[in-house]
Formats: C-alpha cells, structure tokens, sequence
C-alpha cells in the first residue's frame, strides 16, 4: 500500500508498529527471562541488563518499522 495521505501514512505505520512489536517480543521475553536466571549476576546487575534489552528492543523494533514501511511504499522486495 502506497500512502496518499498522512492519515493513510499514519495508518500504515500504526500497523506496522504492532506487527513489529509483536513479532520480536518473543525474543525479549526470553533474554529478560535468561537475565533474571543468571546466578552469575547481581540483582543491580540484572536490572541493568534488562535495562539494555528493553533499549536494544525498541532500536531494533524501530529499525524494521522504518524498513518495512519504506519497503512498502518503495515497493522493494
């Protein structure tokens, strides 16, 4: 879909976000559970790491939004 408008634009990108997200939570879900689990850490330690997790997951949802919607409306493959 090639937007025409900005609220066809701002409905492309809505979706998209919600796609994104819910496609790489499952990867999130697991690192925060295998940094909770990590013996070798203190509890500031964890939270840290979490911390890095929940940034690097907002980076990269962010990134594959921009892709994927300029993908679309560049109709690259």
């Amino acid at each position: 879909m090639v937007p025409r408008t900005k609220e066809e634009l701002r409905k492309l990108v809505s979706e998209t976000t919600i796609e994104m997200y819910e496609e790489m939570t499952p990867q999130l879900i697991k690192l925060i559970d295998e940094t909770k689990h990590d013996d070798s850490l203190t509890e500031a330690q964890k939270q840290d790491e979490i911390s890095l997790h929940l940034m690097g997951y907002t980076k990269a949802c962010t990134n594959e939004i921009i892709i994927e919607v300029l993908a679309q409306i560049l109709n690259l493959e």
